[in-house]
């Protein structure tokens, strides 16, 4: 057992600097979710706050963020003018309703200019029940009213309607206003003003408090990092021009107030300290790790094919029943996990677009997640501790699109990057960095032999790892701890399994051979030693298990339960190659 030793584990000490910006040039800007998530910005229906820092570098009108608001647009937007700007309409901050049939909703904080160069504290706070807009700069009321073009921001023309735009910040889609400056800590919360009278500008960095939509401009590593507190929302960030983490910033520090704070997974590259394991019971995966079969062909009388099964990978025996997915025909599907929730998408009877989940430590029926970019069945699933990537498959039309979601949230896919060529039925696996795609066969039924791979933290196209060496290419099993592996399976049906080391690239490798010969789709579950497969399509139709670190040939694991001559499931654990 080690030893804690302790000099000083926290203190009060003055916290160090470590807030985000991002600088835009006058020519950049960051695109969030899709027109109509933010609604609530311009119909009244819920009181709201946003906020953010800003020190501006022109002195012409600075587009901040917005939603629309032009003649033609619904929607919301706020605009910050120097003290140096002559407009004869006002300086300050200036933030529109949409405009509709019955006028011009807006807003002026007359005189209150922001000084160049400087970075000032902007606060745009809505009261649903009379419809007033409030507008701090640095803490200080600067105005405050319920509208001027119809002296009200009467907002019935507009209940009912869409922003025109996403959330788009440092650029309005109407005018192309831009901003030249730098944001920080930019905030959105619903359902809640923050702010009803003068207070003390924030010293603290920004937090995703209840109510959040959205919070980004706070990253030091990543200018389109946007985080928020929805449970259910995942919102797609695109960016325009370049814009970039700035190399200063308003000084904002975290708040230890309660001591030392420890964020995420944390590592000492030590031998003398006890270091304590981190994340929760179920994210430490104390009790083994428990690999899911999930989807298979309809053969129940009720054409159900919704089951989902589980193992304990380190053990040996027949599967037990988890519960069902949502839905019937729920095979050919792609599978994917975190530590502690496994994700499913897609169905093959009918082709179906639902993304649905289960919390692995516990056993019952599956949740909705959201939706695939369309329907989609034949794909094969990668992921790591973050995201979830769907990788090929038919819409019925074979496709080489690659879509993802971020797991511990909810929401429907998003755009990923594409695939070298079109395929469906490929094999796959990952390390906690690197997803690796295997096989498959493309649009006309040739089977591939290809092995590709993608960064899984960023956004693009595959890129070409080698080939498979023996192992026929349609309908691969695929699984990994997060340096080897491990490909099984094929077609025409084959008992040959192969490797490769997922940092390198290069052809695949023999490892040994299988219980009997078999076809999978990606029907394989792994824990950080031990692969377990499953020949999902006949001849055979049982469980064999392989040790990843050596080669060798695959040993008797056990058989499905609940339908032990059902084929064409999907394989995913909680102790896979790509967590960390």
């Amino acid at each position: 057992m080690g030893i804690l030793r302790v000099n000083k584990l926290s203190g009060l000490e003055a916290p160090t600097a470590v807030t985000g910006s991002v600088n835009f040039d006058g020519n950049d800007h960051l695109e969030i979710g899709a027109a109509g998530d933010f609604n609530f910005l311009h119909n009244g229906a819920t009181d709201w706050t946003a906020e953010f820092w800003v020190k501006t570098a022109d002195t012409s009108r600075q587009f901040a963020f917005g939603t629309g608001a032009s003649s033609a647009q619904i929607g919301f937007s706020l605009t910050i003018m120097s003290t140096d700007d002559n407009q004869a309409d006002g300086e300050g901050v200036y933030a529109q309703f949409g405009r509709g049939s019955s006028g011009d909703y807006r807003y002026w904080g007359s005189n209150e200019g922001l000084t160049l160069n400087t970075w000032h504290h902007v606060a745009a706070v809505f009261k649903t029940s009379d419809k007033t807009l409030v507008l701090y700069v640095d803490g200080r009321e600067v105005d405050s009213g319920t509208g001027t073009a119809n002296g009200t921001f009467a907002t019935t023309d507009y209940a009912s309607g869409n922003s025109s735009f996403p959330f788009i910040v440092a650029k309005n889609e109407h005018s192309d206003e831009y901003l030249t400056g730098e944001i920080s800590n930019l905030r959105v919360v619903g359902g809640r003003r923050l702010y009803t009278s003068n207070f003390t500008v924030p010293v603290h960095a920004l937090e995703t408090i209840n109510g959040t939509k959205i919070l980004c401009c706070n990253n030091t590593d990543s200018a389109r990092a946007v985080s928020n507190a929805d449970v259910g929302i995942a919102y797609t960030t695109a960016i325009g021009g370049d814009p970039t983490v700035a190399t200063d910033d308003p000084v904002l520090t975290r708040d230890f107030t309660s001591g030392t704070e420890f964020r995420g997974v944390t590592t000492f590259d030590t031998q003398g300290y006890f270091v304590p394991p981190s994340g929760t019971t179920e994210q430490r995966n104390l009790c083994g790790t428990r690999g899911l079969f999930g989807g298979s062909n309809p053969t129940p009388a009720d054409g159900s094919g919704n089951a989902i099964e589980f193992i304990t990978v380190s053990t040996t025996g027949n599967s037990q029943d988890f519960g069902d997915r949502i839905g019937k025909g729920r095979r050919q599907i792609a599978a994917m996990a975190d530590r502690t929730r496994a994700v499913f998408a897609g169905s093959y009877s009918p082709i179906g677009d639902t993304i649905d989940f289960v919390t692995i430590s516990s056993t019952g029926n599956a949740t909705d997640f959201g939706n695939c970019l369309t329907n989609l069945t034949e794909a094969t699933g990668i992921s790591n501790s973050t995201r979830g990537i769907m990788a090929g498959g038919r819409t019925p039309t074979v496709h080489d699109v690659m879509q993802y979601v971020t797991i511990k949230s909810l929401g429907n896919a998003i755009d990923f990057g594409n695939l070298i060529v079109a395929k469906r039925n490929c094999g796959s696996f990952q390390s906690p960095t690197r997803g690796v795609v295997v096989g498959g066969r493309n649009s006309d039924g040739t089977s591939l032999k290809v092995i590709e791979y993608v960064e899984i933290s960023t956004l693009g196209n595959s890129v070409d790892f080698g080939d498979l060496s023996t192992a026929g290419g349609e309908v691969n099993m695929g699984g990994s701890n997060s340096v080897r592996g491990i490909i099984g399976g094929g077609n025409p049906s084959t008992n040959a399994i192969e490797y490769i080391t997922i940092s390198s690239t290069g052809n695949s490798q023999d490892f040994g051979d299988n219980t009997a010969a078999a076809r999978g789709l990606n029907t394989m579950a792994t824990s950080p030693t031990r692969a377990c497969m499953y020949g999902a399509v006949a001849p055979a139709r049982d469980l064999s298990y392989v040790e990843i670190a050596t080669t060798g040939d695959a040993q008797d694991f056990g058989n499905l339960s609940i339908d032990p001559t059902s084929n064409y499931h999907a394989g995913t654990s909680n102790g896979h190659g790509g967590l960390s």
